[in-house]
C-alpha cells in the first residue's frame, strides 16, 4: 500500500472533493476544515494508468475524498475502507512503488543513481522490480535515489539487470507466489525450534516445485540460485530425518542468505 499519514490542518492548495457520499460513507468531509482529521495517501510514482484506475474507483464508489499533487487524501472515519480498496487495487493493478519522501533523506542519507544511458525497457524493469521489492524510491529525471541502506541491494539489481538476470513478468516461469517469505519464515523458525512439524511440512512440499533459473521477479536468478541451493539442502535433511542440530544449522544458512532480500 502507498504511504499514508494523517494531518488535522491542510496548506492553501488547489483541490477538488468528490461529490456526496452513500449511506456506506455517512460521513461530512470539507478538505478545507483544519478541525477534521484526514488520512494522507502519497502515490509519488504511480502511473498514469494506475491513478485513472484508483480515480475511477473511487467514483464509482462514491468515496469523499480530495487531490493535492501527488496525495489522495480522505477523513479518517473511511480509513479501513479505502486502505481495502488500495489492497483490491494492488492485487488487480499492483504492485505500487513505495515513495521515498524528503524526511527519509535524514539519517543513513541517500544514493543517486544515474540512469541517463539505460534504455526505456531497462528502466521499466528497474520500475516493477523496485515495486516488487517495496525499495523505497524516487525519480529526478533519469537519476534514481534511494535511502543509502538500500544501496547494496539497488546495486545488485542494476548489476542483474544489465546482465539480463531479472526474470520478466511476462515469462510463463516463475517461483510459486510467496516463495521467498515463505521459505525465509519457515527457515527462521527451524532455526528457533528444528522439531517444528508445521515447517517441515511447509518446505518438503514447497521446495520441490522451485527452479533454480526461475526466480520471483525482480530477484537476480544467481541470488534466487543460491538460494534454491540452500532450500534444497535443507530440504535433503528434512527429508532423511536427520539430527536437530544439523537441521537448525543448514536452516540458519538458508535464513542468512534469503535475508537481503525480505
Amino acid at each position: 500500500m502507498s504511504m499514508t499519514s494523517r494531518g488535522d490542518n491542510q496548506d492553501d492548495q488547489q483541490s477538488t472533493a468528490a461529490a456526496g457520499a452513500p449511506p456506506a460513507f455517512d460521513v461530512e468531509f470539507d478538505p478545507n476544515d483544519p478541525d477534521q482529521v484526514k488520512v494522507h495517501y502519497n502515490l509519488m510514482g504511480w502511473t498514469f494508468e494506475q491513478r485513472a484506475e484508483l480515480a475511477e474507483t473511487l467514483a464509482e464508489r462514491s468515496v469523499p475524498h480530495t487531490w493535492e499533487g501527488d496525495e489522495l487524501i480522505v477523513p479518517e472515519a473511511i480509513e479501513t475502507d479505502v486502505d481495502a480498496i488500495f489492497d483490491e487495487l494492488e492485487r488487480e493493478i499492483g504492485p505500487f512503488p513505495v515513495p521515498l519522501l524528503d524526511d527519509d533523506d535524514e539519517g543513513e542519507g541517500v544514493t543517486e543513481f544515474d540512469l541517463d544511458d539505460w534504455s526505456k525497457n531497462d528502466i521499466e524493469l528497474l520500475q516493477q522490480s523496485m515495486n516488487e521489492a517495496e525499495i523505497p524510491h524516487r525519480w529526478e529525471g533519469r537519476t534514481l535515489v534511494v535511502a543509502s541502506d538500500a544501496e547494496h541491494t539497488v546495486d545488485d539489481l542494476l548489476d542483474a539487470i544489465e546482465a539480463g538476470e531479472v526474470a520478466s513478468l511476462d515469462e510463463d516461469a516463475a517461483a510459486p507466489d510467496g516463495a521467498l517469505n515463505d521459505l525465509y519464515v519457515n527457515a527462521d523458525r527451524l532455526v528457533r525450534d528444528p522439531t517444528d512439524a508445521s515447517a517441515r511440512r511447509t518446505l518438503l512440499a514447497l521446495v520441490p516445485d522451485l527452479s533454480p533459473n526461475a526466480p520471483p521477479f525482480g530477484l537476480a536468478i544467481r541470488a534466487w540460485a543460491v538460494i534454491v541451493g540452500n532450500a534444497q539442502a535443507l530440504h535433503g535433511l528434512l527429508d532423511e530425518g536427520d539430527e536437530p542440530v544439523v537441521v537448525s544449522t543448514s536452516a540458519e544458512e538458508l535464513r542468512t542468505v534469503i535475508r537481503p532480500y525480505v
